[in-house]
């Protein structure tokens, strides 16, 4: 399994929310570039950022930071927030994004996003499915930066695409996400079991190397991190056997 550090960008700095919430927000004192040598430094071979200004009310603020990080051509960037046009999908790629994450789009622009996944290839394109636990246990896809519950399941999501060549998927679980409280390893378990083709992208509560470990025997393919990382909260030399580069 392969560790993803996530950068999270609002206005230009590098934040997390707690439970995808944009009033219970903390910045760090560091900028995106300084994040990303260092964990490249560190091994990593991807990074994952989140344009929240994007994903919230597509505001492109953010986009020029990207661009400059991808030219770096320091590691794969995978990058989600607000990419819901063939225009901003394309603007990201272009620009030298490895990975393109689409989110909200995957629920309400369906067919528009099977004509995505065959255009630009399943290696380009990663759908992204932020989940809240309902109280039947049931994983209900949240949308629009986290403030709207679709109706649909993340199963029923998944199954929009069952003729698509889909092959990268994130998925979050928005009440873990920021908490640091553990990832809902039975989620990504119950995913590999119904969907074992799929690479799974595993987010939300990741503390320690213990729950990487957990997530890798549950079959996921990576491991999201933010804030863990953020506040070195894992030895270096627990993360490298998750660190490609290493």
């Amino acid at each position: 399994m392969r560790l993803i550090p996530a950068i999270d960008l609002r206005a230009g700095q590098c934040v997390r929310l707690l439970h995808g919430d944009f009033e219970a927000e903390t910045v760090y004192p560091t900028d995106p570039g300084s994040l990303l040598n260092k964990y490249r430094e560190a091994g990593a071979d991807w990074l994952h950022i989140v344009d929240l200004d994007g994903a919230r009310d597509e505001s492109p603020v953010n986009r020029a930071i990207i661009v400059e990080l991808a030219a770096r051509k320091a590691v794969n960037l995978q990058v989600g927030g607000g990419l819901r046009n063939t225009a901003a999908l394309s603007h990201m790629l272009d620009a030298g994004v490895a990975r393109a994450v689409v989110g909200s789009a995957a629920i309400s622009q369906v067919g528009q996003v099977q004509e995505w996944l065959a255009h630009f290839g399943p290696e380009r394109i990663t759908l992204a499915f932020d989940v809240s636990i309902d109280d039947h246990g049931n994983p209900k896809v949240m949308t629009h930066g986290w403030q709207r519950q679709s109706e649909y399941s993340l199963w029923n999501a998944l199954d929009n695409f069952s003729a698509s060549q889909l092959r990268h998927v994130l998925c979050t679980d928005v009440g873990r996400d920021g908490a640091l409280t553990g990832p809902n390893v039975a989620l990504y378990r119950e995913a590999v079991r119904r969907y074992p083709l799929i690479e799974w992208q595993a987010s939300g509560g990741i503390r320690n190397a213990h729950d990487l470990r957990a997530l890798s025997e549950a079959g996921a393919a990576a491991a999201i991190s933010g804030k863990a990382l953020l506040e070195n909260l894992i030895p270096i030399e627990e993360l490298q056997p998750f660190l490609q580069n290493a």
